[in-house]
């Protein structure tokens, strides 16, 4: 059967998550490692992502939902998908629960599911089920997307880079760095209302990152 997609987007700005994200790194603790030493974790604008996404489906709990044949599922928690490129197509590994996870540990599961991924190592139970997922293609300079949702899944967010652009603020031209985002929804499970709810929530998650330190 056929989903019927809907598609919501919109722009977020970059730069405090940027700064933290810088502070975070700095702060990170040094381990020793087969190579020598290296930080503890080195922390993406993907990572932060997972987290918000995860963050925003706490905040709009209805959203974190699935349709099924029989029955709307509603989830206790955000697992979130993050599509992988591999040769000859793509994965979605995941990481569960990623509602209560911190930054380093979501960055740090992300780098071992995306390398596992690429040498085709992953179990079945790393990439099956999940609750949303994350499509980034913004390393490819992409601005703006649609992403294929992947059932049993009722929304996916695709990101686009993030760019400076002139923005207009109480009359006044500044430059900000912003990311476009799209949010696909399954329509049955996540009407336009609620899409927007979830993309907002998101938004806020991304433009106030201290709120993803928990």
């Amino acid at each position: 059967s056929t989903i019927p997609h809907f598609y919501l987007t919109l722009d977020c700005e970059l730069d405090a998550l940027l700064a933290l994200r810088t502070q975070l790194n700095a702060a990170a603790p040094v381990k020793k490692t087969e190579k020598g030493e290296a930080p503890a974790y080195k922390l993406s604008v993907n990572d932060m992502v997972i987290k918000a996404m995860a963050m925003a489906l706490k905040a709009v709990p209805d959203a974190n939902a699935s349709w099924t044949d029989s029955a709307m599922v509603k989830h206790k928690h955000a697992d979130v998908g993050v599509a992988v490129s591999i040769p000859g197509g793509l994965i979605t590994p995941i990481i569960r629960r990623a509602e209560e996870k911190t930054l380093s540990t979501i960055s740090n599961e992300m780098k071992d599911l995306a390398s596992r991924a690429r040498s085709r190592k992953l179990k079945p139970e790393e990439y099956q089920g999940g609750t949303t997922a994350v499509s980034n293609l913004g390393m490819f300079g992409v601005k703006d997307f649609a992403a294929v949702i992947n059932p049993p899944h009722a929304t996916i967010l695709a990101v686009g880079a993030g760019e400076e652009r002139a923005v207009v603020k109480n009359g006044e031209i500044r430059i900000a760095t912003v990311m476009s985002v799209t949010l696909s929804t399954d329509h049955r499970a996540v009407d336009g209302a609620l899409g927007a709810e979830l993309l907002g929530a998101f938004k806020r998650m991304i433009e106030n990152p201290m709120g993803m330190l928990v």
